[in-house]
């Protein structure tokens, strides 16, 4: 699978929550054959919620036990263990939300919903309306309105306005996407190779292109491979300080 964490809402409130694209189905445990899911069928979604919610709130415990969580102001009594405990309890009663569905448009309209999140920060450039020495305005999204114009201009405090942004930017090391299973980089290329073989599907052709680098040579662009994970890398320009590169808009005409 491949999931991808999110924690933003169009107000740049905390909102965390995980996008996962599974296949529907496997390799055997032996690697000789490829098991598919029921036709229409995947998980029932009641286990799969009750399922994630005990394995997420016996991590938290786990993390808390080894002394991985930190509190802060009116939630630093919570680092006592037994105020941690009866903090979660209510949590192993309430219904957790996990809604899973079929990719109507497509794996190809999936993977382009995914990639939106990928690497984008809580707000762009765009969404700003003013900013001055105590208040940012930016324009958001209302999604309780359900008919009309539902973009609001929002002002803050400045200071409210950094740290709504801030509690969205990751620790170090921290990986916004993860994949496992035949998709762990690892072993990715060997097991694809091998399930295209099971389901008897060709790889789509490598895309070759004849535009020339930024330099204005003609040579065909270098394929490399990649130093963190050993993949295919391939190098789609090449520019100098202080050039544009044409793959993508100045930061300036960023639309994300």
């Amino acid at each position: 699978m491949t999931s991808v964490l999110h924690t933003w809402g169009s107000a740049m409130t905390h909102h965390p929550n995980v996008h996962v694209i599974v296949p529907g189905g496997g390799l055997s445990p032996d690697g000789t054959q490829w098991i598919g899911c029921r036709p229409g069928f995947f998980l029932p979604v009641k286990v799969l919620s009750r399922l994630f919610r005990r394995l997420f709130l016996e991590g938290l415990m786990r993390l808390h036990q080894t002394g991985k969580l930190r509190f802060f102001g009116d939630l630093g009594g919570l680092a006592e263990p037994d105020a941690f405990a009866t903090h979660l309890a209510p949590l192993r009663k309430t219904d957790w939300v996990v809604y899973a569905k079929p990719p109507f448009g497509g794996p190809e309209a999936v993977l382009a919903y995914l990639s939106r999140y990928t690497h984008r920060v809580a707000i762009s450039n765009h969404r700003l309306v003013s900013a001055d020495e105590g208040t940012v305005a930016f324009r958001w999204k209302d999604y309780r309105i359900k008919r009309g114009d539902r973009m609001k201009v929002m002002r803050l405090p400045a200071d409210e306005f950094i740290r709504r942004f801030l509690i969205h930017v990751l620790p170090p090391d921290f990986h916004r996407i993860r994949h496992a299973g035949f998709l762990a980089n690892g072993s990715r290329r060997d097991r694809i190779e091998k399930i295209r073989r099971l389901l008897d599907a060709a790889p789509e052709p490598a895309q070759t292109s004849d535009e020339g680098t930024s330099d204005g040579n003609d040579e065909r662009h270098a394929k490399q491979s990649c130093p963190k994970c050993g993949g295919a890398m391939v190098i789609i320009e090449t520019f100098l300080r202080g050039q544009t590169p044409k793959s993508r808009a100045p930061p300036w005409e960023d639309t994300a």
